[in-house]
């Protein structure tokens, strides 16, 4: 079997990827990770993940490489990481009761023996409607999971849950950031098994 590489230094993807019991090393891109101008959501992550993948596979030759990248956005403007407590508070007050969406995009690359690089990729969209929060709330919930490093300023694995109406996804990882459904169909074409 091929090295695989995971393009990502995050927590949350490594222990996604962990899941499937894959013998895996973990690289950073170094990808700039911006929008370009008029940038639909779902072109950035895209793009990105393929950037990921696609770099690291070069420095990597015959490796699987899996890129990552997701971009959350409420009513078409993008919804970056909050950071800071101050900004997580106007996050999750803008998004109460609303409706944001999670694009999830996955990339795999690998460059071949003879120098050819090929890729596949795919997106997952996860609907999000949050419930109408207050500030009382919203300060309890940064309090308990201090989310800064989170898109959309929650953790849905832990108590982020909790601020939802409901949520829409064919693939309960993907809000987590790597949809795992989709991974594993996408190894496969690497000729990968997963089991």
């Amino acid at each position: 079997m091929s090295q695989i590489i995971l393009a990502s230094t995050s927590k949350y993807r490594r222990s996604l990827v962990s899941r499937l019991n894959l013998k895996f090393a973990c690289v950073a891109p170094g990808t700039d990770e911006y929008a370009l101008p008029d940038e639909a959501p779902t072109g950035t992550a895209i793009r990105l993940a393929e950037s990921k993948a696609c770099s690291i596979a070069k420095r990597y030759p015959e490796a699987v490489v899996i890129g990552a990248d997701q971009v959350a956005d409420l009513e078409g403007k993008p919804i970056n990481k909050p950071v800071s407590h101050d900004r997580a508070v106007a996050q999750l007050l803008l998004q109460s009761g609303k409706l944001v969406k999670f694009h999830s995009a996955i990339a795999i690359a690998q460059m071949d023996s003879s120098g050819e690089l090929r890729w596949k990729s795919c997106i997952n969209t996860t609907d999000v409607h949050f419930k109408d929060l207050n500030e009382s709330q919203i300060q309890a919930y940064l309090a308990a999971e201090k989310p800064y490093d989170c898109a959309g300023s929650f953790k849905v694995e832990g108590l982020g849950i909790s601020l939802f109406e409901a949520v829409k996804t064919t693939d309960p990882t993907s809000l987590v950031g790597l949809p795992l459904i989709d991974l594993c169909k996408l190894l496969r074409h690497f000729k990968i098994d997963v089991i």
